[in-house]
């Protein structure tokens, strides 16, 4: 079935998709910032996320070492910009995470490179392997940001518990 789609269509169908995906992870990181943070939010993410690496278990979504390789750079070169704008404070005795007036247009600016990348390498892959590409790009972004999130806020957790 899926087969008789064309691929262009595919890959308008998905970046639609991921513009849908981060317009909602927008939202959703301006509602949290309003609520306590916990180690257990900041960890679900990745794990909840990592349930999509069985798609490599079929052949069609398989990537070459080398653009496993390129996806992680990449991806832990986007998550140093989440990592700098990703600050914990205390308000009374919780840990919220601080807003940052720049987080929504480096969010919306990571979404248009990878858009545009996207629509640029759908001719030089066939659409599995590109989607499998920019999955291990989106873990390799959220994995190193996620964990440096856990630690600066272990490290306010110790703060707080100290006083």
């Amino acid at each position: 079935m899926l087969s008789s789609i064309p691929s262009q269509y595919m890959v308008i169908g998905s970046t639609v998709a991921v513009v849908f995906m981060g317009i909602m992870a927008m939202t959703v990181r301006a509602k949290s910032a309003k609520k306590p943070a916990s180690a257990k939010k900041i960890i679900i993410p990745p794990i909840a996320m990592s349930t999509g690496a069985l798609m490599f278990c079929f052949e069609y979504f398989r990537v070459p070492w080398p653009q496993v390789l390129e996806a992680i750079i990449v991806g832990i070169i986007f998550s140093t910009v989440l990592i700098a704008t990703s600050k914990f404070h205390i308000v009374e005795d919780d840990i919220y995470l601080k807003p940052s007036k720049a987080f929504f247009f480096i969010l919306a600016g990571l979404l248009i490179i990878r858009t545009v990348a996207k629509i640029y390498l759908s001719g030089a892959f066939h659409l599995g392997e590109l989607g499998g590409m920019f999955w291990i790009l989106a873990f390799s972004m959220i994995l190193p940001w996620r964990i440096a999130m856990l630690v600066r806020y272990k490290k306010l957790e110790k703060q707080l518990h100290a006083k």
